[in-house]
């Protein structure tokens, strides 16, 4: 089963995020903050990172700079979600695969999950 892990601070998106994706038969690993994502097990790798960028300690394009820079993760793709942040914003931060804008319209927001993850 694919495994998509779920950045994301605010508790209503991440739950409607699990939820859509679980639909659709995904394994969804959810974590509220950057503290609580960095003590997960790291030999517990997905197949996508799915990051917001404002969280409350910091933000999801350093963590996508982070996973980006450890080899375990190079070949993981990488989306960020953002309400605040432009495309041109995330690629000058960090090396995602692609973006996604909040609020996003559920069949586009799939074709882009299925897109990075159809090789999985």
């Amino acid at each position: 089963m694919t495994k998509i892990f779920v950045l994301e601070d605010d508790q209503d998106i991440r739950e409607i995020v699990a939820w859509i994706l679980e639909a659709e038969n995904y394994e969804v690993v959810t974590f509220k903050n950057i503290d609580e994502f960095m003590r997960r097990n790291l030999h517990d790798l997905p197949d996508l990172f799915l990051l917001d960028v404002m969280l409350p300690d910091g933000s999801g394009i350093d963590v996508c700079k982070q996973l980006k820079s450890e080899e375990a993760n190079q070949n993981i793709p990488i989306l960020i979600m953002s309400a605040h942040a432009s495309m041109e914003q995330v690629s000058s931060g960090c090396d995602a695969e692609g973006f996604i804008q909040k609020p996003f319209e559920l069949h586009s927001f799939l074709e882009r999950i299925q897109l990075q993850v159809k090789g999985s």
